[in-house]
């Protein structure tokens, strides 16, 4: 338990055998007490078999569902589970589990908390046409959840059981679906979105999939996405 609660970390994985194991470990040392599941997403290589060796539980789906897909079987999980928070974070060793306790409080006043990469906390950034995105996504979902939103393409978060029994049911799973869409679902939904600031950190292995091209790409998906989630009911 952590502030009174239970917890349960879902760490969505495809291929990230070579960084999994030291993420629940780092889990493990910071936030004992906690479950943690690893959805195993498809993985080719051995990602499950690390993942269960390092002590978390495993659900390996068939195939590949995306992140999305991934992150709502968590949530059901979490569901299923009765526990009272269920925080996401990505299994490449970017997100610190240092901020979890401050995500929790932070859930006093909200149902939704995003670790937030842009708030004053750590020197992460991000520049050209992913940046202007970021930037655009934020200042209007801002808007949409009446607060200031700095983050909201940020895979690092924290649900009470409101936010976990609708995530577990809706959660999108097209792509950007699950930063993006989700706060314009908890917004209609009635739940409420809050942030804290959290520091990202360089992924433990792997290879980043960012260049100029795909920026650029994400630009323009992003804006598709936005629009899609306002219209959709």
């Amino acid at each position: 338990m952590i502030n009174g609660r239970t917890v349960l970390v879902v760490i969505p994985a495809l291929n990230e055998a070579g960084a999994i194991t030291g993420v629940i470990a780092e889990i493990r040392a910071e936030l004992p007490g906690v479950d943690v599941l690893v959805v195993d997403d498809g993985s080719t290589d051995s990602t499950a078999r690390e993942a269960g060796k390092a002590g978390a539980l495993v659900a390996s789906l068939p195939y590949n569902l995306g992140v999305g897909g991934a992150r709502r079987l968590g949530y059901r999980y979490g569901l299923d589970g009765d526990y009272d928070v269920v925080v996401q974070l990505d299994a490449d060793g970017q997100h610190d589990p240092k901020f979890v306790p401050q995500m929790i409080d932070a859930l006093d006043e909200g149902d939704v908390v995003i670790g937030a990469r842009f708030a004053g906390v750590g020197e992460y950034r991000v520049r050209g046409p992913r940046s202007w995105a970021m930037s655009f996504l934020s200042t209007v979902l801002s808007a949409v959840a009446r607060t200031r939103l700095t983050d909201t393409t940020s895979g690092y978060r924290a649900t009470n059981r409101r936010g976990t029994a609708l995530y577990a049911q809706f959660f999108p799973v097209e792509y950007l679906g699950d930063t993006v869409e989700t706060i314009v679902q908890a917004v209609r939904h009635d739940l409420t979105v809050r942030q804290v600031p959290v520091a990202m950190r360089p992924r433990v292995a792997g290879t980043p999939s960012h260049s100029p091209i795909r920026a650029t790409i994400y630009l323009g998906r992003a804006f598709s996405v936005l629009v899609l989630a306002l219209i959709r009911r």
